[in-house]
C-alpha cells in the first residue's frame, strides 16, 4: 500500500527546503563527512552483527555464545549513534528523489525486516536459551535451528541493505 503522493510530496519537499536540508547540500565537506559517518555506523553495525552471525552458525566456536552476543550486541546498538542521524540527514537533502528510488525503498523495508530479525533474535531465541537465564545454550554444544535461521537470515538482510544502498545511485 503506497502512501497517497498529494500527501507525502509535500512533507518531502518541505525536508528538502529546510534549512538544515540546504545547509548540508550547500557544504562543501560536511555533506560528505556525513556520507563517511554513515559508512563507518554500518560497518560497525553490520560487521557485530556478521561475527555474531557466524558465531550462530557454528563457526568462530572460541567466542563464547553468551559473551559475544552481549558485547556485540552493544556495538550494534552504539553504532545506530552514527547511523540514524546521518542517514536522516542524507534522506532530507535529497528527499523527493530518494523517496521514488525503488532501491532506497528496498533498503527502507529490508532495514525493517532485518530489525525485526534482530528483535525476534534477543526477545525470543536468545532470551530461551541464554545460560545466564539459566536456559540450555552452552558454549560448545550445537545451536539450535532457530538461532542458526536467524544468524543466515540476518546475513542475507545485512548483505542486501548493503547492495540497495549502492545501487541508489544507479537506479
Amino acid at each position: 500500500m503506497n502512501p497517497d503522493p498529494a500527501v507525502l510530496e509535500p512533507i518531502l519537499l518541505g525536508l528538502e527546503g529546510s534549512a538544515v536540508a540546504e545547509f548540508f547540500r550547500r557544504s562543501l565537506w560536511l555533506y560528505p563527512a556525513v556520507e563517511i559517518l554513515h559508512i563507518v555506523g554500518f560497518v560497525i553495525l553490520v560487521g557485530a552483527a556478521f561475527v555474531m552471525d557466524l558465531r550462530l552458525l557454528g563457526r568462530l566456536r572460541a567466542l563464547p555464545i553468551t559473551a559475544t552476543v552481549h558485547s556485540l550486541s552493544r556495538w550494534a546498538r552504539w553504532s545506530l549513534i552514527l547511523v540514524v542521524p546521518s542517514g536522516l540527514i542524507l534522506f532530507i537533502t535529497d528527499a523527493t528523489t530518494l523517496a521514488a528510488n525503488p532501491a532506497f525503498q528496498l533498503k527502507l523495508v529490508l532495514l525493517a525486516v532485518a530489525g525485526v530479525n534482530a528483535a525476534l533474535f534477543h526477545r525470543v531465541v536468545f532470551r530461551d536459551m541464554d545460560v545466564h537465564r539459566g536456559g540450555a545454550w552452552r558454549d560448545g554444544a550445537p545451536l539450535p535451528l532457530p538461532a542458526r535461521l536467524v544468524g543466515v537470515l540476518s546475513m542475507v538482510l545485512w548483505f542486501s541493505v548493503i547492495a540497495c544502498g549502492r545501487l541508489i545511485a544507479y537506479v
